[in-house]
């Protein structure tokens, strides 16, 4: 057993969606006492940092449920079952944008909530950005506004409390250190 394994005893699948599932696991502790783990599975999900040949860089506006209320983000998606993130990354790109790209980079993979989901976002980054004439339409439940700003705009964001999500942080602080 590793140093700080978690042994797990039990398991039973409490909840299966259409984005998440959950389960709760009786586990033995490394001191062996015993505890409940409530788990999060997602199946991954993208984020792309798209800047536009004149260097802004393209943000979605949209509602978030748990939070009732807006937040500027950058475009991401949930991955298809067994989908390469780098196809999921292109498809969020044209379905939330209208823009596509022929060069992502990826800059980061990050767990979102380590201490209860297994979610993994794959972050990739491009400055090569094509407008379609014919954008894929998005997901018929999602609605969103488009907007193109500066990264010091982005900022201002941040500081308004408009972006307050993990992966958008964090595409605005690499953006930043890309310009020291």
């Amino acid at each position: 057993m590793q140093r700080f394994e978690e042994k797990t005893m039990t398991s039973q699948k409490i909840f299966e969606g259409n984005i998440i599932d959950v389960q709760l696991d009786e586990v033995r502790l490394p001191n062996g006492e015993t505890a409940q783990r409530e788990l999060v599975y997602h199946p991954g999900a993208v984020a792309i940092i798209p800047i536009t040949p004149d260097n802004k860089i393209v943000l979605v506006e949209q509602y978030r449920k748990p939070l009732e209320r807006t937040l500027v983000e950058i475009p991401a998606g949930k991955l298809e079952q067994n989908e390469n993130p780098l196809t999921a990354a292109v498809r969020e790109l044209e379905e939330e944008t209208g823009y596509t790209t022929t060069n992502l980079s990826q800059v980061t993979s990050f767990y979102t909530s380590p201490g209860f989901a297994n979610e993994l976002v794959y972050v990739y980054v491009t400055n090569d950005l094509i407008k379609m004439e014919n954008p894929p339409a998005g997901d018929d439940d999602e609605f969103v506004e488009i907007m193109e700003v500066t990264l010091d705009e982005a900022k201002d964001l941040v500081e308004e409390g408009r972006i307050q999500d993990a992966k958008t942080n964090y595409a605005v602080l690499y953006l930043h250190a890309l310009t020291k």
